[in-house]
């Protein structure tokens, strides 16, 4: 690590430069392909003739395989290296793009769009990339611009896919819209392995000792690991919930009876796993040097559920929100909704720049308060404010969204390196959770409670931040198959 650059010079194409603009395309490609569907939607019920609870049902699918992919993405990463990991979701996803382009029945549709929930996976792979790459005075930066970049991918697909349906194959435009992701998909996959590195040359790749869970120091971080897993299968279980007969009525009882049997199987049969995987704290213990703290991942996790989930949530319901609001055209609304996106291009560096320079906790602490202030303003708003203000609102809230996003993983990479894949995984998973959770809240709320709760979660979690996080300082200790340790400087 020590013979990397202190400075990111994004007009390079060489070296770290390198990795981050083959990263960051590998993630924008991976949400183009996990949003291809969305802007082509109308296009899709009108030809197929769906109906509004199918559709709804597809938009649901979309996210759920997700929270479970990048939970598991994230331990492959860890164990097959990220270059290995990310062609082979790309490649993967590819074949799922054709699958979906080539559907002429809801079935079909609906089992290719739950397929490919698992490409926005994609996110949790870059970020073990890049802690390999760049030290800590710029992994934050680097971090920031790989994933608002990238997540820029969904952006560009609302903005480029209704063109190529419109233009291109008529009736089957939406087919060769959505194909030609899937060839991009597959394209890149080949290159991004011929030409991607684990590490720069000469560094060791740090792998976990353990497969099939995290490894855990102590009895108390156990507990807490076990606990921040229920949510995840809950939030599928909340998934099943809205397709069962009680709301979508998508799926019969005794289908949805089965799914949450096989959740609580799963978790725990996760909770067997764990338990396996570190009983050593019930025994002799783990070693200092080995040793980190789970409430650092645990904070992580639900601050990404704070701004990720909120941007999930927000981004999906603000556009019919401003249309209904302000009588607004569905392009007029459109346009002023994009800005929440398109903010992560500019606010998430800014996010990993500031952590880089000022301190992962104290940065943390100012944006989530400048997010619930952001919701706040929103909750304020009424059909007479001014489409400027509205603008001027909507990206204010967006950019301090954003900047969390970034401060969270400038803060991941410095926890535990060669566990870094699954910890990106779990606090990206929790991200879909936080999208999942409040998407049903909001359908029984208005939209002012919806952004008052937002901004209320935000501002417990400061405390809760305040309280119990550590600033990275010092060294995070790794040990080389011969034995010797090398230190990795975090702060």
């Amino acid at each position: 690590m020590n013979n990397q650059k202190s400075t990111i010079n994004l007009f390079s194409f060489s070296k770290q430069s390198k990795m981050l603009h083959l990263s960051w395309m590998a993630f924008f490609i991976s949400f183009l392909v996990w949003f291809n569907h969305a802007p082509l939607m109308a296009i899709i019920r009108e030809q197929l003739g769906l109906s509004h609870q199918e559709v709804a049902t597809i938009l649901i699918l979309n996210v759920a395989l997700t929270i479970p992919a990048r939970v598991v993405i994230g331990m492959f990463v860890d164990r097959f290296g990220p270059r290995l990991v990310y062609a082979l979701l790309l490649f993967i996803s590819a074949f799922l793009c054709f699958g979906f382009a080539l559907a002429n029945s809801f079935e079909t549709l609906a089992l290719f769009r739950f397929l490919l929930g698992f490409s926005g996976a994609g996110f949790v792979i870059g970020i073990r990339l890049i802690s390999e790459w760049f030290p800590a005075k710029t992994v934050g930066l680097a971090e920031g611009i790989y994933g608002g970049w990238g997540n820029f991918g969904s952006a560009a697909a609302a903005m480029i896919l209704p063109f190529v349906a419109l233009y291109i194959g008529g009736d089957n435009g939406w087919r060769y819209a959505v194909a030609m992701t899937g060839v991009l998909a597959l394209v890149y996959s080949l290159y991004f392995y011929r030409v991607a590195r684990n590490t720069p040359r000469g560094a060791t790749y740090f792998k976990p000792k353990k497969s099939g869970a995290m490894e855990i120091s102590s009895k108390a971080d156990l507990y807490l690991y076990v606990v921040m897993k229920l949510p995840l299968f809950l939030a599928l279980a909340l998934l099943t919930w809205k397709l069962s007969p009680l709301n979508l009525n998508m799926l019969s009882g005794g289908v949805c009876t089965g799914i949450y049997i096989g959740l609580l199987a799963a978790f725990l049969y996760q909770v067997y796993h764990i338990y396996e995987v570190n009983k050593i704290v019930f025994g002799q213990g783990v070693a200092d040097i080995q040793r980190y703290s789970f409430k650092q991942v645990a904070l992580l996790s639900l601050a990404y559920m704070v701004t990720f989930g909120s941007e999930l949530a927000v981004v999906s319901m603000l556009p019919l929100y401003y249309m209904d609001l302000f009588g607004l055209s569905a392009i007029v609304a459109g346009l002023i909704a994009a800005s929440f996106a398109i903010m992560n291009l500019i606010a998430r560096p800014v996010g990993g720049l500031v952590s880089d320079r000022f301190g992962r906790k104290k940065t943390l602490i100012i944006f989530l308060f400048g997010l619930a202030i952001g919701y706040y303003i929103m909750s304020l708003m009424t059909s007479q404010w001014n489409i400027v203000l509205v603008l001027l609102a909507t990206v204010f809230c967006a950019f301090f969204v954003q900047a969390g996003c970034g401060a969270v993983f400038a803060h991941v990479p410095l926890i535990k390196r060669r566990m870094t894949g699954q910890i990106s995984g779990m606090v990206g998973a929790y991200g879909n959770v936080g999208g999942v959770c409040l998407l049903t809240l909001y359908s029984f709320v208005s939209a002012a409670t919806f952004f008052l709760f937002i901004g209320a979660s935000s501002l417990i979690l400061m405390v809760l931040i305040l309280i119990f996080m550590n600033e990275p300082v010092g060294h995070m200790a790794e040990v080389l198959e011969d034995g010797s340790v090398e230190l990795i400087k975090v702060g």
